[in-house]
C-alpha cells in the first residue's frame, strides 16, 4: 500500500479514511506541531544538512547540545550521534571486534548489532556451557532492549550466574526502548547494575524521537574511541539541525511520553485479556496472534502494522499505540479486540 501523506492516526488508501495503528512514531512527534516548529527553526539556523567530518576544524555547536541532552537522558556519561541507529549499532560492533572478544546473542537480535560467529547464551533453555567455565576471557552480549514479539525488556538476571572470571561488555540496542520505556523514557540502559565491565547502548532516534539518526551511549573513554575509528571521521554527521532539536524537545518528549502512558493506561482498563493478543501496559505494541484479527481488524477500517522481517519469517502482526491516539480510537480498536 502506497501513501501520498505521513500516516498518523488516519491513514487514507485508495480516497478511503482508515485509522492507523502502524509505524514507529510512539511519540507521534512527526506531525506534532510544536516539534515541527523546532526542526524548522533549527533548519533555518543549521541549514538542510552539514557533509563535513565530526572531526573537522570547524565544530558545531549543535552535537555538543543534543549529545549532552541525550547523556542526561539516558543517563550514561557520554554519546556520540551518527546519522541511523544502522551505522551506531556497526561502529559499536567494529570497536569491539578489535577487542578479540568472544560474542553472544541473548536474542535474535536486531542487524543492526548482529555479528558472524556470535554464540548463544542459552542453549536448550539452559545457560550456554562456555559461560560457566573457568576460562580468563572478554566477552560481549548483544541484545535488543525489548526483544521482537516481546512486550517487556529484556531479563537480564542471567549475567549474575556467568562466572567472575568472564569480563562482561554488554551491548543493548534500544531502537524500541528508548523514548518509551523508564522514566521520561530514557529506556533501560540506566536500570542495568548486573555485574558488568561495560554496558553500552545504541538506538535509533527515527522512532520514539522522531528524529533521522543514531546514538551510541557508554562510558566517556568508550565513546571517545568510537570517535577515533576512521568510520566515525570519515563520514559526515547527524544533521546538525536534527541533534539540536534533541536538545530543544526535552520539555514536548515528556509531554508526549506521559500522553502515550495515558493512552496505554486506558486500554490496560478496558481491554479484554484473550489467547489472540498480547498487551502489556507500560508497551505501545500490541501483538495480534490471529490472521483472522487482522483480517477482522481492515474491514473495520483498522490498519496495523504487518511485514515480514525476513523472507522466510512468519509476518509479524503488531497494533501501534502512539501519543496521537485520540480516546475514540482507542474505543474502536478496542471494541474490535474484545469481540474476538
Amino acid at each position: 500500500m502506497k501513501v501520498e501523506k505521513f500516516p498518523d492516526r488516519i491513514i487514507e488508501i485508495d480516497h478511503e479514511q482508515y485509522l492507523y495503528f502502524g509505524g514507529t512514531a510512539y511519540l507521534g512527534l512527526p506531525t506534532n506541531a510544536a516539534f515541527q516548529d523546532l526542526v524548522i527553526k533549527n533548519i533555518l539556523k543549521w541549514g538542510t544538512t552539514y557533509g563535513s567530518s565530526r572531526t573537522a576544524n570547524i565544530q558545531l555547536t549543535a552535537y555538543d547540545a543534543g549529545e549532552k541532552f541525550l547523556a542526561s537522558h539516558i543517563g550514561s556519561e557520554s554519546t556520540a550521534t551518527v546519522s541511523s541507529g544502522m551505522l551506531a549499532g556497526k561502529l559499536v560492533l567494529e570497536k569491539l571486534k578489535k577487542e578479540k572478544a568472544v560474542s553472544y546473542h541473548l536474542n535474535e537480535t536486531h542487524s543492526a548489532i548482529k555479528t558472524e560467529n556470535s554464540l548463544p547464551v542459552f542453549i536448550n533453555e539452559k545457560l550456554n556451557d562456555r559461560l560457566l567455565d573457568s576460562e580468563p576471557e572478554k566477552i560481549t552480549i548483544l541484545t535488543d532492549g525489548v526483544p521482537s514479539f516481546e512486550t517487556k525488556p529484556v531479563d537480564l538476571s542471567f549475567i549474575k550466574e556467568i562466572s567472575k572470571e568472564k569480563e562482561i561488555t554488554l551491548v543493548i540496542d534500544e531502537s524500541h526502548s528508548l523514548g518509551i520505556v523508564g522514566e521520561n523514557g530514557s529506556g533501560i540502559y540506566s536500570s542495568v547494575s548486573f555485574p558488568v565491565k561495560r554496558k553500552i547502548m545504541v538506538s535509533s532516534l527515527g522512532k520514539a524521537f522522531g528524529l533521522t539518526g543514531g546514538v551510541i551511549a557508554g562510558d566517556s573513554d568508550f565513546i571517545n574511541e568510537i570517535k577515533e575509528l576512521e568510520t566515525f571521521t570519515s563520514a559526515a554527521g547527524m544533521n546538525p539541525a536534527f541533534v539540536q532539536t534533541l536538545s530543544d524537545a526535552a520539555e514536548i518528549y515528556k509531554i508526549q511520553h506521559q500522553k502515550l502512558k495515558d493512552n496505554l493506561s486506558y486500554i490496560d482498563s478496558v481491554l479484554i485479556k484473550s489467547k489472540h493478543i498480547k498487551f502489556d501496559k507500560n508497551y505501545p505494541l500490541i501483538y495480534v496472534l490471529s490472521n483472522k484479527l487482522v483480517e477482522k481488524l481492515k474491514q473495520e477500517k483498522i490498519i496495523i502494522a504487518s511485514f515480514k522481517y525476513t523472507k522466510d519469517a512468519e509476518p509479524l502482526n503488531r497494533i501501534v499505540v502512539t501519543a496521537n491516539h485520540l480516546k475514540e480510537d482507542l474505543d474502536k480498536l478496542i471494541d474490535v479486540l474484545n469481540k474476538n
